[in-house]
């Protein structure tokens, strides 16, 4: 997968055109032109230079991001905490309303909570993330002024550098180093981006969490747990839940591995800095670096994501063994 989605980036990069630019000067003279080529290797056919980079990468190399000034793999470290941070929380809060409410909604099939879950999981769907994004911005930060301005991280006050913890985790950092003011102002930056990028999924964990459900509790099996005289509670929590769960959670794993590699419009409402931003970035400038080594990352998470997906499965059915 990781081979495939690397070379369907790079020729399709490559038809863009000639990326010599973007290691050059604003004026380059010939001989500087000359010496980009002949360094990347743009002069060999499209498979040789394609050959080239994958080397580069399995030694470290992804290239040089003009975006980011700096090398796609600092890049990536420097990024990839403050977009991991919010899309945790994003899949926390998509994965705890979600479940809940697909569950409620499947035991009261057609009442009025099933209707309102549905409700929510249409418009969850349709809306525009940017648009969400920009409204709750309306809403809690100019009209009601009870959230931060979309400034990042953390409010602009804030050094990181005061920090005694460094694992550019902010969430951590500021919580280990005892900073609590810090600490209080990255939660309440985190609010609003999370709720935006969770919307979406949560809609989609319903839907999935309710069909299952319904499936679940017209088994057979779970109408001999009634009939055993098991409180509905536990027929619901032991049985029909923790099977419906099953299929549900491949959609979390996928969700997730989308969170942590697709926030780009969210970011770019709330200037988050992540990998999403840059990536957004990226593409609009032409970063053909960036671009192959967040296109190469994203694919590196979904392979992770399925994988976790595949070892919780063990967890959930007991006739699924791992080995």
């Amino acid at each position: 997968m990781l081979i495939g989605v690397s070379i369907l980036t790079f020729f399709i990069i490559r038809l863009a055109g000639n990326p010599a630019f973007q290691y050059l000067p604003a004026h380059p003279n010939p001989q500087q032109i000359e010496g980009v080529i002949k360094q990347y290797h743009l002069d060999e056919p499209v498979y040789v230079q394609y050959f080239y980079w994958a080397n580069g990468v399995l030694h470290g190399d992804l290239g040089w991001s003009k975006t980011a000034k700096m090398s796609v793999s600092d890049a990536i470290g420097q990024k990839f905490p403050a977009t991991f941070e919010l899309a945790l929380l994003s899949t926390a809060i998509a994965v705890a309303i979600g479940i809940f409410m697909g569950t409620r909604a499947a035991v009261h099939a057609n009442s009025a909570e099933d209707q309102g879950a549905r409700l929510v999981a249409l418009v969850g769907v349709s809306l525009p993330v940017f648009w969400l994004g920009l409204i709750l911005l309306m809403v809690f930060y100019a009209g009601l002024h009870v959230l931060p301005s979309p400034d990042g991280q953390a409010s602009l006050h804030f050094d990181p550098s005061t920090l005694r913890v460094h694992t550019h985790f902010l969430l951590i950092d500021t919580l280990l180093s005892g900073n609590v003011p810090y600490f209080v102002d990255v939660v309440a930056h985190l609010i609003l981006p999370s709720i935006t990028l969770a919307f979406a999924s949560t809609a989609i964990i319903i839907r999935m969490m309710r069909s299952s459900m319904l499936e679940v509790l017209g088994s057979e099996y779970v109408r001999t747990a009634r009939s055993k005289g098991l409180p509905e509670s536990v027929v619901i929590r032991k049985h029909a839940r923790r099977n419906a769960l099953i299929p549900t959670t491949t959609v979390i794993g996928l969700t997730f591995g989308g969170l942590l590699s697709g926030a780009v419009l969210t970011e770019t409402v709330f200037s988050w800095g992540g990998l999403g931003q840059w990536a957004g970035d990226a593409a609009q400038n032409l970063d053909t670096a960036g671009i192959m080594g967040f296109t190469l990352l994203t694919a590196i998470v979904y392979v992770l994501a399925n994988l976790v997906v595949d070892v919780v499965y063990a967890f959930l059915d007991p006739r699924v063994r791992l080995g």
